[in-house]
């Protein structure tokens, strides 16, 4: 099986495993474990923030850095389609008080002009105010695209203006990072709080960082702990993760050159006129419309050809590239999408 239905199923290599075995390791409830402390320092000094908080999952560090900037009955801006909107099971609202407004976004991209149109940081005694707002990069179910490094900047200054906090879920920033060359620390300085994830492109089996100010990490931890997420010897997966910085960053673009050759491989198969479209791939996304054909059924009968894909949308179905496959079969898998598309009427 040629498994394209995200990132997160990759496996630790040996080498990755052997990092983890000789690991050292302390109470990390008690602050006591050298290794997380390590990777703590580390994430948040490429990012140019002064602290992290090592979390299990990318939901709980988004949840951790929205809360550290959104009280019970204020808001975070968001676009419709992001992760902490559409895929963390309402986390914010009902862990935290938070609510939400979304602007929508076609493809991911944000227009700042979006947010200014919602940006409500005093809105009185009747409405909601503003406390936040979330940028995703890059956008998952946007297809893996990128936030330009100006129209982040323009909303940094928009919501600065305002008095309004910036939280980044940059779950796959890495990616970002690798394709434009822009440094980590460029985009991280313009959030106060930013996630990253180590277990989607960089391949550890666990783990994400909150990085932000020293002040607003301690208060992470005390929330952390209060939502059950204080864990023991986590250097073992800490060392998970240093051995990804070190070994599997610059690899992203390996990545990236299988989506295009994926995603080049469906159109093959596809006639000019088609209803089914493919996305261009930014980094290691592809989605793909499939036309007059349930993503359901393309699923199924994909599944039946040794190619794995996740269905997100009625008509909408998602291939991510990632380490455990090489781009001859991210090809091969686009020509079994491809021939299943051009079989039904698109």
């Amino acid at each position: 099986m040629i498994d394209l239905r995200s990132d997160t199923v990759t496996r630790p290599t040996r080498a990755m495993v052997a990092a983890m075995t000789d690991a050292a390791v302390g109470d990390d409830v008690y602050g006591e474990d050298p290794t997380v402390a390590e990777l703590e320092a580390r994430t948040a000094a490429l990012l140019g923030h002064e602290a992290g908080l090592f979390c299990a999952t990318g939901s709980l560090a988004n949840v951790l850095g929205v809360a550290q900037h959104v009280g019970p009955g204020q808001e975070v801006l968001c676009d419709a389609g992001a992760h902490i909107a559409r895929a963390e099971m309402g986390a914010h609202g009902a862990l935290t008080g938070v609510t939400m407004r979304t602007w929508v976004t076609p493809h991911g991209v944000t227009d700042p002009a979006g947010v200014a149109a919602l940006l409500a940081p005093d809105a009185g005694p009747y409405l909601v105010s503003t406390a936040c707002v979330a940028l995703e990069n890059t956008h998952n179910f946007g297809g893996g695209t990128i936030q330009p490094l100006p129209v982040l900047r323009e909303v940094a200054q928009l919501c600065a203006d305002a008095g309004v906090a910036r939280h980044l879920d940059g779950a796959r920033l890495w990616n970002a990072h690798v394709e434009t060359g822009v440094p980590l620390a460029d985009y991280g300085v313009l959030f106060d709080t930013v996630s990253v994830c180590f277990s989607k492109g960089l391949g550890a089996p666990v783990g994400s960082m909150l990085v932000g100010s020293a002040a607003a990490m301690a208060s992470a931890r005390v929330l952390r702990k209060r939502l059950g997420g204080g864990w023991r010897q986590a250097g073992l997966l800490a060392a998970a993760c240093l051995y990804a910085l070190d070994h599997h960053v610059e690899r992203l673009a390996e990545d990236h050159a299988a989506a295009r050759g994926f995603a080049s491989a469906v159109r093959a198969h596809l006639a000019e006129d088609a209803r089914a479209r493919v996305s261009a791939p930014e980094t290691n996304i592809v989605v793909v419309g499939t036309g007059a054909v349930p993503a359901v059924e393309v699923a199924d009968r994909a599944a039946q050809r040794g190619v794995a894909l996740s269905v997100v949308g009625a008509r909408v179905v998602r291939a991510v590239t990632h380490l455990a496959v090489p781009v001859e079969d991210a090809r091969r898998a686009g020509d079994v999408l491809g021939a299943i598309l051009a079989q039904r009427p698109a």
